[in-house]
């Protein structure tokens, strides 16, 4: 059987031309793509808005937010079980658009894996609290509390007497309790203190 001759050249394998890069082929950049610090600094900034998820609105009397479905240490149900309750499209008229149509979350807001979920503000104010105010100042007394161990050392080492310790402002005010701030406030949910 006689070899048949290959006559593309496309696949011609002993082909002596060179192949050029494609990304070389495209055309010239005629814009400087080159980002200034105040660019940069913007971008930095923009990087924490949401952009993907759009905004909630507000409902009365609850904190609003998207959960993830994703996350395994942090399960919707463990949310579900504190209080949070997943928002319907009939809760927020005009979201009919982003109901869910299938699944386990069914009619509810949702954007992916993103679903949106409220808490009444009175749960929002004390979990706020525990993991804003309360936890923070417990670490700050456990500093607290080495600096005073700290200074009593170095007073019984030393042999001229009273040994203090000088503290700038930050590390002075160790240990001062403030009142929790009222977070709905903050975060315009509420005009009323919880």
């Amino acid at each position: 059987m006689v070899a048949k001759r290959r006559t593309d050249t496309r696949l011609n394998s002993e082909d002596s031309r060179e192949r050029t890069d494609r990304r070389m082929e495209d055309r010239n950049v005629t814009q400087d793509r080159a980002l200034s610090d105040d660019q940069r600094v913007d971008e930095f900034r923009q990087q924490y808005f949401q952009s993907a998820l759009p905004d909630i609105p507000k409902i009365d009397g609850y904190h609003v937010c998207w959960l993830t479905t994703e996350n395994p240490r942090d399960p919707i149900h463990s949310r579900i079980r504190l209080g949070y309750e997943p928002i319907k499209a009939s809760d927020i008229p005009g979201w009919e658009h982003a109901q869910l149509k299938t699944g386990e979350w069914e009619g509810c807001i949702g954007v992916n894996e993103m679903i949106a979920f409220k808490l009444p503000l009175q749960l929002y104010e004390q979990y706020m609290s525990i993991n804003h105010h309360e936890q923070p100042l417990s670490e700050e007394e456990k500093l607290s509390s080495q600096l005073r161990e700290m200074e009593a050392e170095m007073t019984a080492a030393s042999k001229r007497g009273v040994v203090s310790l000088e503290l700038e402002d930050g590390t002075a005010a160790l240990g001062v309790a403030p009142k929790p701030p009222p977070f709905a406030l903050q975060t315009g949910e509420s005009s009323e203190d919880y």
